[in-house]
């Protein structure tokens, strides 16, 4: 009788009833030519955890105990148990090397897609969390109820520092809450990081004086992580209360680093989502969106970019809402997706972006509510008199918005609203 040469079927046992303490993951799955379901879900639990491709000599009696398994097995979609001593706490790079890591590249998988994890929560405890929340970002502007708002000045990049802060300023006395820098835009020869946090900071208080509003931004501190510390210093010392970062770019570690260094500073931290869609964008391989947006509350940041639906970013209504509500609930139960319990973690503001502007904006606000926030660029710069009419004509959709009045029958009383309105009415870019 030959050897047994491999040991996959090990780490599946359909009659495993998960612990307390495991953590959960729910994969959709494709097994190669000649390779059965089981023996595909073997080997995902297997190399996720304590498997290697053949037999072993000497095998410590602990495997057993922290091996993990593929327990529910439902078509092309497998559930699969990690006991909580294989995780690190805190260490949000060793969770993804481990349920995201060489699983990916096993040639006995035709696709893969990890969809969820449910995490335990004695593992949710090793993190902090966001550090200001919903409640916090509202309190930090003053804003009770409607959602928050903001632009990035447009072209994306191409400013000058000066010509940015000009932006920056008609869009705040359009009535926006706050002007963002984009995914891009760091610091470039003709428009430094430092130059534009100076300027921005004087028509900010500007701003603030002859509107009586708070007035903020988000500028983008994206970099090597010592430098984003740096900058992040230079923020606080400017009077900014947000900082923006492209964490999928940055990558988990830096993030929960900055999650220290700002929350220690009182900087609230904005989630540009730049290159999800490497990931996200395949359903049938690579990483959900809404597991991205899962891990970037456990680490900690305050708001996050989530689609809209309607705009020019791919993303179903479904999609959008599942993220939506687990970003920002506290007991989730979404349909397909695995419950999750946050206990004291705090919620995150689902950020809605790309291709708004003002004729989109109940139907955004249909599908988010009010607790979001609204970035409506190229739907405020393109108005035909200028950003801040088109600031104006926004802030007025949303008031028509939560009146619960159609965008028509405001808008035959508000100038601004009707110019966009004949511009683009209710216009859904592709």
């Amino acid at each position: 009788m030959a050897e047994k040469i491999d040991w996959y079927n090990e780490f599946v046992d359909l009659n495993y009833t998960p612990a307390k303490d495991d953590l959960v993951c729910l994969y959709y799955f494709e097994p190669a030519k000649g390779i059965s379901a089981e023996e595909a879900v073997g080997r995902i639990a297997s190399e996720s955890s304590a498997g290697t491709w053949t037999t072993l000599t000497r095998l410590p009696e602990r495997v057993a105990k922290i091996k993990a398994r593929a327990f529910e097995l439902n078509g092309n979609y497998v559930k699969v148990a990690y006991p909580i001593d294989l995780w690190e706490p805190g260490n949000a790079p060793q969770l993804l090397s481990g349920i995201a890591g060489n699983i990916f590249g096993m040639k006995a998988l035709r696709n893969l897609r990890l969809i969820d994890a449910s995490l335990p929560e004695n593992y949710i405890k090793s993190f902090r969390g966001p550090h200001h929340g919903i409640a916090g970002l509202r309190s930090l502007l003053k804003i009770e109820k409607r959602p928050l708002t903001g632009a990035v000045p447009k072209p994306k990049i191409g400013f000058s520092a000066e010509e940015h802060a000009e932006v920056a300023y008609e869009t705040w006395m359009g009535g926006f809450d706050l002007v963002k820098d984009d995914e891009n835009l760091t610091s470039t020869s003709f428009n430094r990081f430092e130059d534009r946090v100076e300027r921005m900071a004087k028509l900010r208080d500007r701003a603030e004086k002859e509107t009586g509003e708070q007035k903020d931004a988000l500028l983008n501190i994206t970099g090597e992580t010592k430098e984003m510390m740096r900058k992040a210093r230079l923020l606080h010392d400017s009077g900014w209360r947000f900082a923006m970062i492209d964490v999928v770019t940055c990558g988990t570690a830096a993030v929960q680093t900055m999650r220290e260094e700002c929350g220690d500073l009182g900087i609230a931290i904005h989630a540009h989502r730049a290159m999800h869609a490497a990931f996200d964008r395949n359903p049938k391989h690579g990483i959900s969106m809404y597991f991205l947006a899962k891990m970037m509350r456990l680490i900690g940041v305050d708001e996050i970019h989530v689609g809209t639906a309607v705009g020019k970013l791919v993303g179903t209504k479904t999609e959008v809402t599942r993220i939506a509500t687990m970003l920002r609930n506290r007991d989730v139960k979404a349909e397909d997706m695995l419950p999750q319990n946050w206990g004291t973690i705090k919620p995150v503001l689902p950020v809605s972006s790309g291709g708004l502007h003002p004729g989109l904006v109940p139907t955004v606000m249909n599908i988010l509510g009010n607790d979001c926030a609204l970035l409506v660029s190229g739907g405020i710069h393109g108005h035909p008199e200028g950003t801040r009419a088109g600031a104006m004509a926004v802030m007025q959709a949303i008031e028509a918005s939560m009146e619960g009045t159609d965008l028509k029958e405001y808008a035959a009383k508000h100038r601004e609203l009707q110019q966009a309105l004949d511009k683009w009415g209710y216009y859904r870019p592709k």
